[in-house]
């Protein structure tokens, strides 16, 4: 589901608008954000799983509860479970409903009023039946999606396998201003790789970590390592293949922020998904755009569905078991499916705008959270660390680490000392009872 979340509209339009904005040198910063930022997804999947909660026969957990538990902070908690629920449901939806409908029309010229209705009620029909449809649908699409993504992009870069080593000379030379032709755009190619990285893989955001706390594990840090790998997928994996198709092919501008243009290869092309359709045009003419659009499909829609579970799990912090909870998590899966509607035919530079100001909101009280929260992601480490040294399948109780408030965690290592397996929530919810 994290994955999914991760590998979206960001991995396509995202590298191909920060190409057009920042040049080629901002590929390379974008590797410097996942490398930083897959240490941060481990740190913020790991302390989601210390301090989650057994609510309704499901594990929930996230940067809310490890602020409230962890720091004691319950208004800090609860500003980023209102960030959040505000960015996934308002702001978040309209680029990847944007993304879907402009390159479906690119493709097939579908109205994308029509495609925004589509993917609104595919959306509703998922997400109505709860986080374990949702992770059964993201983890049927996510691996094939993105394997046929790369396969393709495989296929791009052999047959253009000379223009390759170039590609990186120029990624590089960009990154650092050496480059002539883009000597002066040093700022916009760390700004431009640094914002789509995070908006492409979401750590630091948060995000994923309320996924990663649904797992059944033994120790918190399985899943962090877990979590940190899928930035490694996003970024360093699928975001490159899109870069190096783009540049390797030629098929792309760059404009500056002052609407200077530096390269125009495709005149009246905006920066976009348009970019990567036309570079697998020029392998597979007439098949480029087809197949962009459906991968566009997939990647957007999986990122909506974690969208819709993101927002559920912060509104069941928010409201704690109260009986209008499924009401209130109804409301804003509907209003969710609306700004779908809305998304697809608004303006994509708009779009992102919105979308980059939703994501700020909540990284900015997450990364500010973790700060003080990092001696004990060091403990957790060591501790699970002095597992594997010793030969021994991890298993995490929060006394060993000094670690209050995660009573649950003493449940789950009783269970799995006893089977050999994690605990699955509903059984933690009989096992409290039976106490």
């Amino acid at each position: 589901m994290a994955l999914g979340g991760r590998i979206g509209v960001g991995n396509i339009a995202g590298v191909a608008v920060a190409i057009g904005l920042g040049g080629p040198g901002a590929m390379f910063w974008m590797w410097v954000t996942a490398i930083i930022g897959a240490a941060v997804a481990i740190v913020e999947s790991s302390l989601a799983q210390v301090w989650k909660e057994e609510v309704g026969g499901e594990y929930r957990g996230g940067p809310a509860y490890y602020i409230e538990k962890g720091l004691g902070l319950k208004w800090l908690a609860l500003a980023y479970a209102v960030a959040t629920i505000f960015a996934t449901t308002m702001t978040g939806p309209a680029i990847q409903a944007n993304s879907i409908a402009v390159s479906a029309n690119e493709a097939f010229g579908f109205d994308p009023r029509l495609t925004g209705l589509f993917v609104a009620a595919l959306f509703c029909l998922v997400v109505f039946g709860g986080m374990k449809r949702i992770g059964r649908v993201c983890g049927l699409v996510v691996p094939y999606m993105a394997i046929a993504y790369i396969l393709m992009g495989i296929v791009v870069l052999v047959v253009n396998a000379e223009h390759v080593p170039n590609m990186f000379r120029l990624i590089f030379a960009s990154a650092f201003g050496a480059d002539s032709m883009f000597g002066g755009m040093l700022g916009a190619a760390v700004l431009w790789g640094v914002r789509r990285a995070i908006y492409s893989s979401e750590a630091g955001t948060g995000s994923g970590a309320q996924a990663s706390a649904a797992a059944e594990v033994s120790h918190p840090v399985k899943q962090g390592l877990a979590q940190g790998f899928s930035v490694y997928i996003d970024t360093l994996f699928v975001c490159t293949v899109t870069g190096l198709m783009i540049l390797s092919t030629n098929s792309y501008n760059v404009i500056t922020d002052d609407d200077v243009t530096i390269i125009q290869y495709l005149p009246g092309v905006d920066a976009g998904p348009a970019f990567t359709q036309r570079a697998v045009e020029t392998v597979a003419p007439g098949f480029g755009a087809v197949f962009i659009a459906i991968a566009m499909f997939f990647f957007a829609f999986t990122t909506l569905l974690s969208f819709g579970f993101y927002a559920d799990t912060n509104i069941a912090y928010i409201l704690r078991s109260n009986r209008h909870e499924r009401t209130v998590i109804r409301a804003f899966q509907i209003v969710l499916a609306a700004s779908i509607l809305l998304g697809s035919f608004r303006k994509s530079d708009f779009a992102w705008a919105l979308a980059d100001v939703g994501l700020g909101l909540y990284a900015w009280i997450n990364l500010l959270a973790l700060i003080p929260l990092v001696p004990i992601a060091i403990r957790l480490f060591r501790d699970y660390e002095r597992q594997r040294k010793a030969g021994i399948d991890p298993v995490f109780r929060p006394g060993n680490i000094g670690v209050a408030d995660a009573s649950l965690w003493d449940d789950i290592a009783d269970h799995y000392e006893r089977t050999g397996e994690a605990l699955p929530a509903s059984t933690a919810t009989r096992e409290d009872r039976r106490r």
